[in-house]
């Protein structure tokens, strides 16, 4: 039975990159650039739902997690001319590495505590770049992953290249932690996530399995990083801000911190921000401080919704809501041949 969920998950996911593929060559550049940073969030946000929604462990400083992974690829691509994927695989590994330390220290952390020392981190680590001349200072390293192969005919645009290995990442990135999630692991993080007693009694040992989860997270977030330096074609402290880190937060939770089905809409709602805020300020004509800060201003405001509406997400909510429709349907079928029984 496994094997064969296994099958048809990986049948979905070969679907889905066949309708990304076709979508891909009837839009335009601006929409195929925007399917990249889609699929480079749903990346971003999946790391955080498996942390925080699985793990039950508190992060607000993915996006140095990110930052590591953007600047580990960057070097590998420029320093040791190492070929694209495989500096994908050193900005997880890098990545990954320092999800475990700082998982060491989050086993032993909870709430506040662990989402102060993340927050800590997301303040801190973009900064070090200026403190060392390889990293390029302030204005950071250019990332270059190179034109897309001849075979693909002269029309193929550098964008559609970007969307291409983007989508591509996401599928395998999702495949994997679908599969992850639904393992002894999954269920282990969920447990210790319900009651870390109750599951160190059933025999996890539960700071081992929260910096695994730590440890994947970062190394999925790096590869994030790596993908959205790629979009943006330069790696800096600025392009992973604080801010950063609070919006996948919010897109995990628009999202549904507690499974993945529904990252795509965190993903997509993170791109269509800033397109919003752009229509709005040019049709108000606001002042420069107000279109830098309205989609700010737009991802907190839809934290609180979220948080108040749907704390769950909207796919969770929905499933909620189908399970106790059908929940009724199976009542009343039970109930009605004994109505009329006894009349």
């Amino acid at each position: 039975m496994h094997k064969l969920k296994n099958s048809n998950n990986m049948g979905l996911f070969i679907f889905f990159g066949f309708i990304l593929f076709l979508i891909s060559n009837r839009v335009d550049e601006l929409r195929v650039y925007q399917g990249a940073s889609i699929a480079v969030f749903v990346i971003a946000i999946a790391s955080i739902i498996l942390l925080t929604g699985y793990s039950g462990q508190v992060s607000l400083g993915h996006g140095a997690l990110m930052a590591i992974g953007a600047y580990s690829a960057t070097l590998a691509r420029n320093e040791l001319h190492l070929p694209i994927v495989l500096s994908f695989f050193i900005a997880v590994l890098a990545a990954a590495i320092g999800g475990a330390l700082l998982g060491a220290a989050a086993a032993r952390l909870s709430g506040p505590y662990l989402a102060g020392t993340t927050l800590a981190l997301a303040v801190g680590l973009p900064s070090l770049a200026n403190q060392f001349s390889i990293l390029g200072g302030e204005q950071g390293l250019t990332f270059d992953v190179g034109f897309p192969p001849m075979s693909l005919g002269e029309s193929f645009t550098q964008y559609k290249w970007y969307f291409w290995i983007s989508g591509l990442a996401a599928l395998i990135s999702m495949w994997l932690l679908s599969n992850i999630l639904r393992s002894r692991y999954g269920r282990n993080w969920r447990a210790g996530r319900s009651n870390e007693v109750a599951a160190q009694l059933s025999g996890i040992h539960t700071g081992r399995s929260k910096i695994l989860a730590f440890t994947i997270s970062a190394g999925i977030a790096g590869l994030a990083g790596a993908l959205l330096s790629m979009t943006i074609g330069t790696v800096s402290p600025s392009a992973f801000p604080l801010a950063l880190s609070f919006s996948l937060l919010t897109g995990a939770v628009l999202s549904g911190v507690t499974t993945l089905s529904g990252v795509m809409i965190g993903a997509v709602t993170l791109v269509a921000i800033p397109e919003i805020a752009d229509v709005v300020t040019n049709h108000i004509g606001s002042s420069e401080n107000i279109t830098t800060n309205l989609p700010g201003f737009m991802v907190s405001t839809l934290l609180i919704i979220a948080v108040l509406f749907v704390p769950n997400g909207p796919v969770e909510a929905h499933r909620v809501r189908s399970m106790k429709k059908l929940a009724k349907k199976k009542v009343n079928a039970l109930t009605k041949p004994s109505m009329e029984g006894n009349t």
